[in-house]
């Protein structure tokens, strides 16, 4: 018998990491996990785990919380509504986008975030920096600086006429990421695609949210992932691609990593439960369920599942993107809202975690040691926070979720806690939940009550991410080019 004094104690649970499950008692201390072993003496405070899953808490590293859209709409949820609601999903850790827009400075950009996620935030953040202007003092002395400064991973678009960078933007700002060490996540669909696609579609009074999809055709998004991953390949870095949608892409990428690409990838839960035919729907109905890429169809589903099964798609993360049904978000001009003027994007930071729980682990379709792979572990390491958070591992912090796999819960805006006022899963029947909730030791969700103020989550300086990191050592041993484009923005 142990006789560690411990802060908190959780006993008796099944405990499971990305690469194995077993049964033990946790010890912890000043926020941090010290040790790991059964039959440890209670602590101060003491958690029977008896019948429930330990698990690392959730890491949602996509998600946009009070932030500005390129439209020019606001997020509904702030960094207390969007935490707050984070945390009753199991979520212990957040990584949403201080966003640059084209006349905004990056440092004011960043501070600005810093605040009001100090101010508002109730577990532990970080950053991604959504670049928009990357010119010569963004590139040579801004970047740079931020990513010194612990926002390790940067997120540029292809589409989007007021965020969209060309092909030579993408690879100025790919060389400064590869010689700082920051990781380019990329919003990969071809603008000119989509844009000659809905100037068709308008003139012909095709103006429903179902059209959203048929502009959005899946090619556009294969095509700039194909080309996203071309630029990476040139300038010797590595890149993410978020949100994939479609069959065609994940084949891009799945092909593209059998030839040594070094491309990841990332999907979200309304490529596994939504399809395009959920947005054809009367009136404007159907804008609660448009995002960009569009959800597809059952094939594509199956898919996106077989791509998180094989490790094409390594993450799992929500792209929480929550606009009011109103003329504050997806309808500014109310039932005469073309699709082109909606807000694009669907919430789900609670229900990510609860979602994939109940449809892949419970079904049969992931185990449980997979699922905390896609859902908190490969986060830590690709965006530098495996040095605290993404294991249940002796000097991580202590952030957990204590899982009933019998619990069942039927899914209603009204019982969510973001600021949105619907979800696209509404009635949907999902098996297993997570009961308790621990950031850095403190008990942050139970009993379905909140526990801890506003304010009280920490901001997480990251590291070098995992990919950059095994570049670094790849590219000593690459030759001149490598070293004068991979290493250093070209002049």
């Amino acid at each position: 018998m142990s006789t560690s004094n411990f802060d908190l104690t959780i006993r008796n649970g099944r405990i499971s990491n990305a690469d194995r499950t077993f049964h033990a008692d946790i010890g912890i201390r000043d926020g941090v996990i010290v040790e790991i072993a059964e039959g440890l003496s209670a602590g101060k405070q003491d958690v029977d785990a008896s019948g429930l899953w330990v698990l690392p808490g959730g890491i949602d590293s996509h998600c946009h919380i009070e932030q500005l859209s390129g439209m020019g709409l606001m997020c509904a949820d702030d960094f207390y509504s969007g935490t707050v609601s984070a945390a009753f999903g199991g979520t212990t850790t957040i990584i949403p986008f201080a966003a640059q827009h084209r006349a905004d400075s990056i440092p004011d950009v960043v501070a600005s975030y810093s605040k009001l996620a100090r101010e508002k935030a109730v577990i532990d953040y970080g950053f991604h920096l959504i670049l928009a202007n990357p010119d010569e003092t963004a590139l040579s002395k801004h970047l740079p600086q931020v990513i010194r400064d612990g926002i390790t991973s940067l997120k540029v678009y292809m589409t989007y006429d007021k965020l969209k960078l060309d092909d030579y933007q993408l690879l100025e700002v790919m060389a400064v990421a590869g010689a700082e060490g920051a990781l380019v996540m990329m919003h990969a669909e071809n603008n000119d695609m989509i844009r000659w696609i809905a100037h068709r579609l308008l003139e012909r009074g095709h103006v429903a949210p179902k059209f959203h999809a048929v502009a959005h055709d899946p090619l556009a998004e294969s095509e700039a992932t194909n080309r996203a991953i071309a630029l990476a390949n040139l300038v010797d870095v590595p890149v993410l691609i978020v949100h994939v949608a479609g069959r065609q892409t994940i084949e891009v990428i799945r092909n593209a990593r059998r030839l040594g690409a070094a491309v990841h990838a990332e999907s979200c839960p309304q490529y596994l439960l939504l399809e395009a035919s959920d947005s054809d729907r009367p009136g404007v109905e159907g804008a609660k369920f448009c995002c960009s890429p569009p959800p597809r169809d059952k094939d594509s589903q199956e898919a996106v599942w077989q791509g998180l099964k094989d490790g094409t798609l390594g993450l799992f993360s929500s792209d929480h993107a929550p606009y009011r049904f109103d003329e504050s978000g997806k309808l500014p001009k109310g039932d005469a809202t073309t699709f082109k003027e909606m807000a694009n994007g669907v919430p789900g930071l609670e229900l990510r975690l609860p979602l994939l729980f109940s449809e892949g682990v419970m079904k049969g379709r992931l185990t449980i040691e997979e699922f905390v792979a896609l859902t908190s572990t490969n986060h830590a390491r690709m965006y530098g926070l495996a040095h605290r958070k993404g294991a249940i591992a002796v000097g991580s912090d202590a952030d957990l979720a204590l899982w009933n796999p019998a619990r069942r819960v039927d899914v209603t805006a009204a019982m969510l806690h973001d600021q949105v006022g619907y979800t696209p899963y509404e009635g949907h029947s999902l098996q297993g939940w997570p009961e308790q909730v621990f950031s850095r030791g403190r008990c942050v969700v139970r009993d379905n009550k909140l526990q801890v103020e506003r304010g009280t989550g920490q901001y997480i300086p990251r590291q070098r991410p995992e990919p950059l990191a095994k570049r670094a050592t790849q590219s000593e041993a690459k030759g001149a080019f490598s070293q004068l484009v991979g290493l250093k923005r070209v002049p």
